[in-house]
């Protein structure tokens, strides 16, 4: 967690000045029962009513300077943790953000957002705690222990002999609960993963009718989750009681020795009064301590998580000076690429050689699993190749700078992708400043002007998350349209046009022969819709098994030839 206070340099004042305002009311705290038993010694006993009087007030002004200082150190507290964990989780974020989709998918989505919500919040509240009570705390039961001593040095022994057995038990209780806190963590990620799927798949398990079996394995794992959870928590509440047991035992004790003192004059009653004061002090002193391991236990866990992310190196390193790329007559130019996505698993492509021209369109068809979608994400550096080379405009990718290289690249996944907010400020997604005309030119291009335009708000209606208030269809033509309002070089179509009716397909295309000049490359499952590309890849298995024009694949491929006679059936 220290490592992690770096984040919190711009709240260094409240971080020294918090504890020091909570160190004065710990001060005044400590005082109080050496007032009390002038109080009552010399002044209820001895019958001086201006003693007390006194001693009433010194009491008063005493609490209230406290309680003051107590205030401003909670105020502190709230703007340092809060401050700190908004910094974190913002320096977080941009390192995600710098992660390759290989990293990523080391971690895992639902882990991260673990790390980015409940981690942080942990972080937060050790940090509010180390300003509120770190100090205080330890110093109440020290000084307690020497304003005992201060009163009567025999009576302070006992006070020397509690310290001791509680520090074993503390021992012994976080030895035990720091491993487990890093099972809840666990956990919490699983449980997560669970919701995340039943949000995001709740249509297709209505569908199947799979709701009481889905209900099943998130009881289940809710029922893990609470299980380690009851455990640690068992676990960690046995301090609290252990502290008491121990901390009562030790006022009997001391009440009995009092007794015997008072009677032979060694302590006057209103000492033992203060001394079971400083008991008292200490036992709620060493509860908070209890609480605070607890707390920093689950911040520990919760750090080594953090920590976690912020250690990882991106596998994807951008060049320390971005080169120029030099005029080529290729703009896109695979060779001898292999890859895979793990250092362990087999190759996802083997061997795969090609090249794209300025304004060129590039079909890329085959089956399921092929490697079509892992080929076109090379291309924007999304993953690095295991072996051979990809170059744009003759220079190798890793070379260039990562977001020049993106910049010139529009893509268009499988799953259309639409962010909460207007359907202009999607589209401005592709460009900052994009203004209406270029939006609805995009939009035609698109072919889904007409349905914006008639829509109440046109360009300001709200998208609902993921753009469930759209079909299929639109949702497809929407994520188009926000990549040609970029005006990209090249237009990737990652299966982007397997929601449209053929005929919204022609009328597509051809809008972008017509209105844009940029390199396509389109995989479609569809012959149709890149029959007319000037070359067509034929991948099966992460391997190039065809290579030509629609005619040459018809005569030399058995692949392609196998995928559109399947399709001539399906429409016969």
């Amino acid at each position: 967690m220290i490592q992690l206070l770096r984040h919190a340099k711009a709240y260094r004042k409240q971080i020294i000045l918090g504890p020091f305002f909570k160190l004065l009311e710990a001060v005044f705290e400590l005082v109080l029962p050496l007032f009390m038993a002038h109080l009552i010694d010399q002044g209820v006993r001895a019958g001086h009513q201006t003693t007390v009087w006194q001693m009433t007030a010194w009491m008063v002004a005493m609490s209230v300077i406290g309680m003051i200082c107590a205030v401003i150190c909670q105020y502190y507290a709230s703007i340092a943790s809060q401050g700190f964990g908004t910094e974190l989780r913002t320096q977080l974020m941009k390192k995600i953000n710098q992660l390759s989709h290989q990293d990523l998918n080391q971690f895992g989505t639902d882990t991260l957002i673990t790390r980015l919500t409940s981690d942080i919040n942990q972080l937060q509240l050790a940090l509010a705690m180390l300003i509120r009570l770190v100090i205080r705390a330890p110093f109440l039961s020290v000084g307690s222990v020497i304003m005992a001593f201060y009163i009567d040095w025999q009576t302070g022994l006992l006070y020397l002999i509690l310290l001791p057995i509680f520090c074993v038990i503390l021992f012994f209780i976080v030895r035990y609960s720091v491993p487990l806190y890093q099972r809840v963590q666990e956990k919490l990620d699983h449980l997560n993963e669970k919701v995340n799927q039943n949000l995001s798949g709740v249509r297709v398990i209505r569908a199947f009718a799979r709701r009481k079996e889905d209900v099943k394995r998130f009881d289940t794992a809710t029922d893990d989750l609470a299980t380690i959870y009851q455990r640690v928590t068992n676990l960690s509440a046995l301090l609290s009681p252990a502290t008491t047991l121990v901390m009562n035992l030790g006022i009997v004790a001391l009440i009995y020795i009092g007794g015997f003192k008072v009677n032979t004059g060694r302590l006057a009653p209103g000492e033992v009064l203060a001394l079971i004061n400083y008991m008292n002090q200490m036992l709620l002193a060493l509860i908070v301590v209890s609480n605070l391991v607890v707390i920093f236990t689950r911040a520990a866990a919760s750090a080594a998580r953090i920590n976690q992310v912020f250690e990882t190196t991106p596998s994807l390193i951008q060049p320390e000076k971005a080169q120029t790329a030099p005029s080529q007559p290729d703009f896109i130019r695979f060779e001898n690429v292999d890859f895979r996505y793990d250092a362990n698993g087999g190759l996802a492509l083997q061997d795969i050689s090609f090249s794209l021209k300025p304004g060129e369109f590039l079909g890329i068809t085959g089956p399921t699993g092929s490697g079509k979608s892992t080929l076109t994400q090379l291309i924007p550096r999304f993953y690095d190749v295991a072996a051979g080379r990809i170059t744009v405009n003759g220079l190798d990718i890793q070379a260039w700078d990562l977001a020049a290289l993106r910049h010139q690249i529009a893509f268009v996944p499988q799953t259309a992708v639409l962010f909460h907010g207007t359907i202009r400020e999607n589209l401005q997604w592709g460009k900052e400043n994009a203004t209406d005309v270029a939006c609805f030119q995009a939009l035609e291009t698109a072919q889904c002007r007409d349905f914006v335009e008639k829509l109440p708000d046109g360009l300001d209606t709200l998208i609902m998350e993921n753009g469930q208030n759209f079909s299929g269809g639109q949702r497809q033509r929407l994520t188009i349209a926000r990549a040609l309002i970029r005006k990209p070089r090249l237009l990737i179509l990652d299966d982007s046009l397997s929601a449209l009716d053929y005929q919204t397909d022609l009328d597509l295309r051809q809008a972008l022969v017509r209105d844009t000049d940029s390199a396509m490359m389109i995989i479609s499952q569809r012959v149709r819709s890149i029959q007319q590309a000037k070359e067509i890849l034929v991948l099966d298995s992460g391997r190039l098994v065809g290579k030509g024009s629609h005619e040459a694949l018809l005569a030399s491929s058995p692949e392609y030839q196998a995928i559109v006679a399947s399709q001539e059936e399906a429409h016969a």
